[in-house]
């Protein structure tokens, strides 16, 4: 195998080795789970004084600004999160980035990434990779027939010691102290992770249903138009697993079948106003009912309205670094990003009168909970 992964900037551009090898992790992911077991033994005696302490979990439904929250505590000293660069070998951090560091790296420009959305991106960029790791122990994840949700109760052993060694390595191998992850999918496992991690923090962010499902319906016609051109494109979706737009385009069932098979039944009519207005409040409802019920949960949970972050972005990302034990970092984050942060302008959602009626009509109650009140 030669050369380094740096077909980033557009998964719709997914070819070569990365299709071939990703295919291949992905065919056998028993043996690569296996080799990060002899990796965690491998490196036990250094891996001794290496803890998890306090994960910063994002999770929001996708085009909520999650990614931007990313970067923003990537910069932080000390904080370790997953990169471009980590796939396909997610499973052995330790002795892939060995090989890396060991291979002539090529200088690569920073390009924006396939959402076309401003965002420049290098194989060094954070990015959400460990949804690999939970389709391998939980392979019905993403099933939308049946419930997602992981409860506080869930227990999966062998998903639990193998997750925690993959933290403990890339912190590690990456020289940190604090683990950041985002992952649209973990907002069905908040309670799970808060068992897992009882002094994990979590971001929960939320946008404005109308900005929210335009940007989520232009996502998805970008990228299924890519992947009709480029099948390699969608298997890669598919490996890493990415279903919030595209060919393969899957409801997150958060309990009620009835509402997920109604989501479903909207898009493959082709309704995708609808189909998304009432996923919007499907999660959304299902989060505030969550953290309502749990006051631990509750406690270790910040909601940040993307809104707020773009028009108030000193004060926002002030409470972002305090909730996350981060503001010993605070000058430097102010510095890089509070005065670079903007609402997104290069789009428009172009929705009909109708449209936004109906838009507002599915999502208005739970919208409102967040603080969001059309006249």
């Amino acid at each position: 195998m030669r050369g380094r992964p740096d077909k980033v900037g557009s998964e719709l551009q997914t070819t070569g080795w990365v299709d071939v090898v990703g295919r291949f992790v992905a065919e056998h992911r028993p043996l690569m789970v296996r080799l990060g077991d002899l990796e965690t033994r491998f490196l036990a005696d250094r891996l001794e004084g290496v803890s998890v302490r306090s994960p910063v979990y994002i999770a929001g439904i996708a085009r909520c600004g999650s990614t931007l929250l990313l970067e923003i505590l990537n910069t932080v000293p000390g904080v370790v999160t997953h990169q471009y660069q980590d796939y396909p070998f997610l499973y052995t951090p330790y002795w892939w980035h060995t090989y890396l560091r060991l291979v002539p790296a090529k200088k690569v420009e920073p390009r924006e990434r396939a959402h076309k959305d401003r965002i420049l991106v290098t194989p060094q960029s954070p990015e959400a990779m460990e949804e690999v790791l939970w389709m391998t122990f939980f392979p019905q994840l993403h099933d939308d027939r049946h419930d997602q949700v992981l409860k506080r109760e869930t227990t999966n052993p062998r998903f639990e010691a193998f997750y925690r060694d993959h933290i403990r390595k890339l912190l590690l191998v990456r020289r940190g102290n604090r683990y950041a992850s985002k992952g649209n999918y973990n907002l069905t496992r908040l309670a799970y992770l808060h068992r897992l991690f009882p002094d994990a923090r979590f971001v929960v962010p939320v946008r404005a249903p109308r900005d929210h499902i335009a940007s989520l319906i232009k996502q998805h016609r970008l990228f299924s138009e890519g992947e009709r051109a480029n099948p390699k494109a969608l298997a890669h979706m598919q490996r890493v697993g990415h279903f919030e737009f595209g060919l393969d385009r899957r409801v997150v069932h958060v309990g009620d079948a009835a509402v997920a098979h109604r989501i479903r039944a909207a898009w493959d009519a082709g309704r995708d106003v609808e189909g998304y207005a009432l996923l919007w409040r499907s999660v959304y409802g299902f989060i505030h009912r969550q953290l309502e019920t749990d006051p631990v949960l509750r406690e270790h949970t910040l909601v940040l309205r993307y809104e707020d972050l773009c028009e108030e972005p000193e004060r926002l990302l002030n409470e972002l670094l305090a909730h996350t034990g981060l503001s010993h970092a605070r000058d430097t984050v102010l510095r890089r990003f509070a005065d670079a942060i903007t609402p997104p302008r290069y789009y428009q959602a172009g929705f009909t009168a109708h449209e936004e009626a109906l838009i507002d009509e599915i999502t208005a109650p739970t919208a409102a909970l967040f603080g969001y009140n059309r006249p």
